[in-house]
């Protein structure tokens, strides 16, 4: 019987589940798409791209598409696609292979390319949730997904932590009620700051967002999808992340505060499936179109344990050059951290629990500030809107939040400005740098 599935990295245009299929069937290293991913030298974008179309290759350009809102699906028959601001690229596997340009590829010193990588799965940190107000857990991750990134051990250390920590989660809902605030945003010293985050553009790349949540009613939002799925949140990971980093200031009825920069302008990327899953090109995508939008913080609860990989780490750098700042998770492996976190030009997010601890899931060695990352409560779609969720998925938006509050205070505060003050007012942690950075995240 012929298969259905694609050969791998065959085209742009096929969707994420397409290729985690195609991957399982082909076995092997099965974290990698089949596609190849390209970083060109610094300063050498325009002459790389040039030089693929010299080459006779079909290219698709994100500037030739409004706000560089380009998802890879809607690529057509284009064999390469090109992310200017980021200067990287993302090439199909049997155009890769007629051209000379696979990983295994030696470059030359004049080459405009820098490196080629195979291109990589990436996932929403899956953790675990539960609704505000009840004791039942959601639904599971997908089991494809689980499978390919590489985190089971996460999950079952994150769920072992969910059933025995249960009483101490249902009584930190209680305290939020009682405080008014979660114990995330008192820790960080949120309630207190004068700061709104007015002005300031925070995107989060993620699964997308609950579009028509109540709580976020007349909010400047900007969304853009770059999985080939609508906008709009079907997993919930990205409502969550979202609501902690943007989330009301005062939300309706009894439920405490959970959001830091209520003021500010949301960008919603979707970069990840509604099964959490994504890869790097629809990371990149994301990654490329913030960046044109001069996105003053970037937050991304998401990653694989992958090594670092080039193109991360030059969109980092783009962002930095461009006055903006991209944070991620470090990772729930209970290992070294993941990428994109483990880019130099990207900050590195760990996670604490609510006695200030590293999370026994956390990730570490490259860490560079540390976020609330257990019993986290924040928004999720309806009907349910509000549930706890665990991960270093949690901790980075409450890194981004600040962030955006410390960016209202100055236009100075940009870039790597906003990083080093970001670690320079951070609560010292009685632990190694290597689990908790510089401390944990404050606001001003």
């Amino acid at each position: 019987m012929t298969s259905s599935v694609p050969p791998a990295g065959s085209t742009l245009s096929t969707s994420v589940d397409e290729l985690l299929t195609a991957a399982l069937e082909r076995g092997g290293d099965s974290h990698e798409t089949g596609r190849v991913i390209m970083t060109f030298r610094e300063g050498a974008g325009d002459a790389g791209i040039q030089s693929l179309v010299s080459s006779g290759l079909q290219v698709a350009d994100a500037r030739d598409f409004s706000d560089q809102a380009l998802a890879v699906e809607d690529a057509g028959d284009a064999e390469v696609l090109v992310f200017p601001e980021i200067g990287a690229a993302v090439m199909t596997g049997p155009a890769a292979e007629a051209h000379g340009m696979t990983a295994q590829s030696t470059l030359t010193a004049n080459s405009p390319v820098g490196s080629i990588e195979p291109e990589y799965f990436a996932f929403a940190d899956q953790g675990t949730v539960e609704a505000f107000g009840t004791r039942a857990p959601a639904r599971g991750a997908d089991g494809v997904s689980e499978y390919l990134r590489g985190f089971v051990q996460a999950a079952e250390v994150i769920a072992r932590d969910l059933y025995n920590g249960r009483e101490q989660r249902m009584a930190a809902e209680e305290e939020a009620r009682a405080l008014g605030t979660t114990w995330g945003l008192a820790a960080c010293e949120v309630p207190p700051s004068t700061r709104t985050g007015a002005g300031v553009k925070v995107a989060v790349l993620d699964t997308g967002m609950d579009l028509q949540h109540p709580d976020f009613t007349g909010r400047a939002l900007q969304f853009a999808s770059f999985v080939g799925q609508p906008v709009q949140d079907l997993h919930s990971h990205g409502t969550h992340c979202i609501g902690t980093a943007c989330g009301p200031k005062a939300p309706p009825g009894s439920t405490p505060r959970y959001g830091i920069a209520f003021g500010s302008s949301i960008f919603v990327g979707k970069v990840l499936s509604n099964t959490g899953s994504g890869t790097t090109a629809s990371v990149l995508a994301g990654m490329n179109w913030a960046i044109a939008n001069r996105c003053e913080v970037i937050s991304m609860s998401l990653g694989s344990q992958s090594p670092e990989q080039a193109a991360y780490t030059a969109a980092g750098r783009a962002a930095l050059t461009n006055g903006l700042l991209i944070v991620a998770a470090a990772g729930n492996a209970s290992a070294v951290t993941g990428a994109p976190a483990n880019s130099p030009t990207v900050m590195s997010v760990a996670s604490v629990d609510r006695t200030l601890a590293p999370s026994s899931f956390s990730n570490f060695g490259k860490v560079e500030i540390a976020g609330p990352g257990r019993d986290v409560l924040s928004s999720v779609p309806r009907p349910t809107r509000y549930g706890t969720k665990n991960g270093t998925s949690m901790a980075t938006p409450h890194v981004a939040g600040c962030a955006a509050l410390w960016a209202q205070t100055s236009s100075s505060l940009r870039g790597m400005n906003l990083w080093r003050k970001l670690q320079e007012t951070a609560k010292h942690l009685p632990h190694p740098a290597s689990r908790v950075g510089a401390g944990l995240v404050q606001a001003p």
